[in-house]
């Protein structure tokens, strides 16, 4: 099986999330204004246009991230070692102690 090329898989992670960030943005700032939002914190003398752009950064990071452990946690069990290595499979028919020998 070819392996995916790391443009594809950075495209893959960062563009579903910032539609995601766009749209969250929205709905959120639809109920939410920004001004009130950041009063008595200390972001108190932003202004509306900088809140937006706050909100839409926060929620595309949420957005990485959500999509990044997507990508992660999609590989075969087989690809993934418990210490970043490549792991082995395990073999049916052994019992726990052959497998601590051989993993």
């Amino acid at each position: 099986m070819q392996e995916t090329p790391l443009i594809q898989r950075v495209v893959a992670i960062l563009w579903p999330s910032f539609l995601v960030g766009g749209a969250a943005t929205a709905l959120f700032f639809t109920a939410f204004d920004p001004v009130h939002l950041f009063e008595g914190t200390a972001l108190a003398g932003i202004s509306r246009l900088g809140g937006y752009t706050l909100g839409f950064f926060a929620f595309w990071l949420l957005g990485v991230l959500s999509s990044g452990l997507t990508c992660y946690f999609q590989q075969p069990c087989d690809r993934v070692g418990g210490n970043g290595r490549p792991g082995r499979l395990r073999r049916e028919g052994r019992d726990d102690q052959d497998l601590r020998k051989v993993v």
